[in-house]
């Protein structure tokens, strides 16, 4: 019995892969309430797409990212909040 998993990606593997454009046309945030109170807001950017010449077992190729997480923190309850700070910078 034979269990297959998705394939070994290898260096060789992303230097061959191809760079496939893109174009953004949603963007949502997550939103995720802490048991302290504060409310998180979390948004994951695609910054970069690359398609493999390999491929899941469905036969759907198998494509890497590159993305950043954005995150948001609102709604701090008043009691975590520490006393603000003067900044150190002076405006020109």
């Amino acid at each position: 019995m034979s269990t297959s998993g998705p394939p070994q990606i290898t260096t060789n593997d992303l230097e061959k892969a191809e760079d496939i454009d893109f174009e953004g046309e949603k963007e949502y945030w997550d939103v995720y309430k802490l048991h302290d109170g504060t409310t998180l807001k979390v948004k994951l950017v695609l910054q970069g797409v690359k398609r493999l010449k390999k491929w899941n077992p469905d036969g759907s190729p198998i494509y890497m990212i590159q993305s950043t997480n954005v995150v948001r923190v609102v709604d701090v309850p008043k009691e975590l909040k520490a006393k603000p700070r003067v900044s150190s910078f002076q405006p020109v």
